[in-house]
């Protein structure tokens, strides 16, 4: 049976979604749990696009030791240098340059002629290959782009060295029957197009990603690109996990296989749901929370006859499992551990310590604590370690008739200093807010806030993730808690503390450019 490369653009194509901006510790996390799900290249991030994106690319290579890691480039030699910085240090680099090829990209972007397109492709892929052992060439909207000049394009970067040819549909605009015929014409009408693999990177403009990818691998393509939860620019992407699915669910219509491990697909998308701040809709194919749920007295008369009577496929096979094994507030600091290493979150003995104490408090607010509960825990510390400051207490005054007021306790990591602050504010969250902005002495712009329930019950446990705005820079945080006030003022601090780092790391960068100028 064929098998298909499974090419994730997660790290790049997926944190280009508005909003999305994932720090270096929260890049690497994603990308080793993309190592264990099973993809063969991760796209890591394009790294001339900032210092930041560089560093970030780099940490990702140096962590990965399973999959290839790839950076995307222009077709520019500046481009492949950088990319080349971050990615020596890889145990399998991976490059992916990028031109456009369709007649409204030619004409108003790039302002190039057929000849000068074919020759940038020819001279970029070249250079490429000098630094890497293997290349991928994307003719982005593929899709739009003259069949004649598109086998042109691929025969150049075919002779050029290229490995791997992605024709992607860029805009989201064609029906799956036409991308299907796009990759048939160029395997026919391209020599030696049977020397490298051809490659589907769909969008979802019109909701055909998936459906375009189903196509393209009918027609013979070798490798499919995407994203966890479908993810991206404008509509997002190919869902990976519904495009793996289908041909694990439907093997033997579609005849191919991956290399994915299907029972790390529901953990993979609960990890870049929480750390992008993207949620997963109820009614999501494979991972949202209703796929496996039955609400119909019909449909649940059949379930419990036969799962197979509206189930094409258990819970169990993309890891989701419907246990909910209990820890309370007697179990002890092993018991805890051990409880997490079996979800499959394993933790160093320092963020034990931090997690065990948050599980604690929970413990003595609620009667029962789920995996859910835990896992959210988990999820609230990726990313931490370097806070500038910590919450240590919330007091909240709120009457129908009174003014609401919000008293906190900050601590600064550096220093040790205790702030104290408290503020009014139209409500307990935007008095929450304020007071956070002045203990800091800064103030922050709120661009989006959300809360969710993790659990259920009247004592479960409330997520709330905030974006925060400072100047040009924007960040995402999360808190945790039953309290769902307590939740929003650990957001909001989450969020703060990233944009200092992000302020200070810009002002060390801009720095070090005027020393070496």
């Amino acid at each position: 049976m064929r098998t298909v490369q499974v090419f994730d653009t997660t790290l790049r194509d997926g944190e280009q979604s508005p909003g999305v901006n994932l720090n270096t510790k929260e890049k690497v996390e994603i990308a080793t749990q993309l190592e264990r799900l099973g993809v063969n290249i991760i796209e890591a991030g394009f790294a001339a696009s900032s210092p930041g994106d560089l560093f970030a690319v780099k940490e990702v290579a140096k962590a990965i030791k399973n999959a290839s890691v790839c950076s995307m480039a222009r077709s520019i030699k500046k481009d492949i240098d950088q990319a080349w910085e971050a990615l020596q240090v890889a145990e399998s680099p991976l490059l992916h340059i990028f031109l456009a090829t369709s007649p409204i990209h030619r004409e108003y972007k790039l302002r190039m002629s057929k000849e000068e397109i074919l020759d940038t492709i020819d001279q970029m892929i070249r250079y490429g290959k000098r630094w890497f052992p293997v290349v991928e060439f994307s003719a982005e909207d593929a899709g739009r782009t003259e069949l004649e000049f598109l086998s042109q394009v691929v025969d150049r970067a075919i002779r050029a060295g290229a490995d791997i040819i992605n024709l992607p549909d860029t805009v989201g605009y064609l029906s799956p029957e036409e991308y299907a015929k796009m990759f048939r014409y160029i395997r026919e009408n391209v020599p030696r197009v049977d020397t490298v693999k051809l490659s589907a990177h769909c969008h979802d403009d019109l909701g055909l990603a998936v459906a375009n990818s189903l196509a393209a691998i009918q027609a013979g393509v070798d490798q499919i690109e995407g994203t966890i939860n479908g993810i991206g620019e404008r509509a997002g992407n190919a869902a990976l996990e519904e495009v793996v699915m289908a041909v694990k669910t439907r093997e033997p219509y579609y005849q191919v296989q991956t290399t994915i491990n299907h029972k790390e697909i529901y953990r993979t998308s609960r990890l870049v749901s929480k750390l992008t701040g993207m949620y997963v809709p109820g009614n999501k194919a494979i991972v949202g929370a209703n796929a496996f749920a039955h609400e119909s007295g019909i449909h649940q008369d059949g379930v419990l006859k036969n799962k197979e009577t509206y189930e094409i496929m258990s819970p169990e096979t993309v890891g989701k499992s419907e246990s909910k094994l209990v820890l309370g507030k007697h179990s002890g600091r092993h018991a805890f551990k051990t409880h997490l290493e079996k979800l499959g979150y394993p933790q160093s003995e320092e963020q034990i310590d931090g997690l065990f104490a948050r599980f604690k408090e929970l413990a003595d607010r609620k009667k029962e604590i789920t995996d859910e509960d835990l896992i959210a825990l988990v999820e609230e510390k990726v990313g931490e370690g370097n806070e500038l400051y910590t919450l240590e207490s919330i007091q909240l005054s709120y009457g129908s008739h009174t003014l609401p007021t919000a008293t906190l306790r900050l601590k600064a990591k550096k220093t040790g200093e205790i702030l104290e602050e408290a503020a009014c504010g139209n409500g307990s969250v935007d008095a929450i807010f304020k007071t956070v902005d002045r203990a800091i002495g800064q103030k922050f712009d709120l661009i989006d806030y959300h809360i969710r329930s993790v659990t259920e019950g009247k004592d479960a446990l409330g997520e709330v993730s905030v974006q925060l705005q400072l100047g040009e820079s924007t960040a995402r945080g999360r808190g945790v808690s039953t309290d769902v006030l307590e939740a929003s003022a650990r957001a909001y601090l989450d969020a703060v503390n990233r944009l200092l780092r992000r302020t200070k790391e810009s002002k060390v960068s801009q720095s070090s450019k005027m020393v070496h100028s």
